[in-house]
């Protein structure tokens, strides 16, 4: 092979197989009437009004995930100094029940959603560990923040079903700090550890900046020393109350974030007690310690609603869950992913909306009807044999897409694409895909009024 081929090979961004989202540029090379843009997400029905005796205004730390048939809900009821760790669940991701579980007596009845009181209720961090060494008595794990003192603690808890839970061992994993927050933890499957992300303060103790950072573990016991999330220069510094970060389903090589942004010197509701507003933001990774901020608006926005713009409010839960098939068609979006946000906190009617977003659609390479826009990707390479497309235009909107060699020399053309689709496959006017797997390539991306939102070269 000739030396310059060979240099471009190993230049090459190796696809293999993998969905490709443009949740960040990391495979733009070049754009020119193309405007990379984020997503809003639709919001949705109320699915959850926290009005029980043990939950109230308060009520908050929302952690939802798909378990096989059913969508599992954990949160906290009451508040820091009196709180229950309370738990629903649903088949449809919009009507949550709250299952008289017979565990805890509250005001002499056991005819609660209470799985357990106490401060290590602040906030409760429960995953279904997918690590196949996983003992059968520890498939669910969670990491619980816990107040001791001026400082908190993380507590390490397990179960066998989801519903009955012990500590792994007693005291903190982790060094002393300031882990108010929802502290999310996973086994992750590609780096084969698990992996928290959690809440600390920039300026130690409770001064400077609210922030995120990430430790790793090999037996769920033992933590690394925390890793400081790191951005590009020019981000601003801004309090991320809490992360929500996790894989996202389908594209698990890139890490998907929803902070609550908080801004504590803000006042909207004059006769509100406490000061600060917040709104949701969204960011990504491909290695869960360098993330990319391309998107400086808000991903969630209070809106009209005066009861979302007093303090901690429009926090997003931590977990995508994948829509099932039946709600996704009532919402008329095909396949969705669902997630949820908090509203009205510290007020009566403190409740959790769902909102959807494309399936794989958080952000999207854009462009207008004004000007044709296109977009060339870096040196690619793939094992594939089918491109398909996530993306959208109008009625009078059009994708095309052509494979180039190193040089730019057209390998292959597709035919104009119109119409709103998750996983179209391209049709080649001329040319094909599968003779030049293995060799790097580059796509153009040809469009007028439309959405690009994700891509993979795939096997049919």
């Amino acid at each position: 092979m000739h030396f310059l081929a060979l240099a471009l090979l190993a230049a090459a961004v190796d696809l293999g197989t993998r969905l490709e989202m443009f949740v960040d540029e990391f495979l733009v090379e070049r754009k020119s009437n193309v405007e990379h843009r984020l997503t809003e997400p639709t919001k949705r029905e109320v699915v959850l009004e926290l009005n029980k005796p043990w939950e109230g205004p308060v009520s908050a730390y929302f952690t939802v995930f798909r378990d096989g048939e059913k969508i599992r809900m954990y949160y906290r009821g009451g508040g820091d100094d009196n709180a229950f760790t309370c738990y629903a669940e649903s088949t449809d991701g919009i009507h949550f029940a709250r299952p008289e579980l017979g565990i805890f007596e509250l005001d002499g009845s056991k005819t609660n959603n209470i799985l357990f009181r106490g401060p290590h209720s602040a906030s409760f961090a429960p995953f279904r560990d997918a690590n196949p060494n996983a003992k059968p008595d520890e498939r669910y794990k969670a990491l619980c923040y816990e107040v001791v003192g001026k400082h908190g603690t993380m507590t390490a808890m397990a179960s066998a079903d989801a519903i009955h839970w012990r500590r792994m061992k007693e005291g903190s994993v982790v060094s002393p700090g300031e882990y108010d927050s929802l502290n999310c933890v996973s086994w992750d499957a590609i780096e084969k550890q698990y992996r928290v992300f959690d809440r600390y303060w920039t300026g130690g103790g409770y001064s400077g900046v609210r922030a995120i950072e990430t430790r790793t573990s090999d037996d769920f016991l033992n933590w690394s020393e925390p890793t400081p999330f790191k951005y590009a220069d020019g981000v601003p510094v801004e309090h991320f109350y809490t992360g929500a970060v996790t894989r996202c389903p389908g594209a698990e090589h890139v890490w998907l974030a929803f902070p609550k942004r908080f801004v504590p010197d803000r006042k909207r509701v004059a006769s509100h007690k406490e000061v600060g507003v917040s709104d949701a933001v969204f960011m990504s990774s491909r290695d869960a310690v360098n993330w990319e901020r391309p998107f400086r608006e808000a991903w969630i926005r209070p809106g009209a609603d005066e009861r979302n713009w007093t303090d901690r409010n429009n926090m997003p839960a931590w977990g995508i869950v994948e829509t099932p098939a039946a709600t996704a068609a009532a919402d008329g979006a095909g396949a969705t992913f669902s997630m949820y946000v908090s509203e009205h906190y510290r007020w009566p009617t403190n409740r959790l909306r769902r909102v959807t977003v494309r399936r794989h659609g958080f952000a999207s390479m854009r462009a207008g009807a004004r000007a044709e826009g296109e977009f060339v990707t870096k040196p690619l390479t793939f094992g594939g044999d089918r491109l398909t497309l996530n993306f959208a235009t109008s009625a009078a909107g059009s994708v095309r897409v052509e494979m180039q060699d190193e040089a730019g020399t057209m390998l292959a053309e597709s035919e104009t694409m119109f119409g709103d689709e998750l996983e179209q496959p391209v049709a080649w006017k001329s040319g094909d895909v599968k003779s030049h797997a293995g060799k790097p390539v580059r796509l153009r991306f040809v469009m007028t009024d439309a959405d690009v939102y994700a891509f993979r070269i795939g096997r049919q």
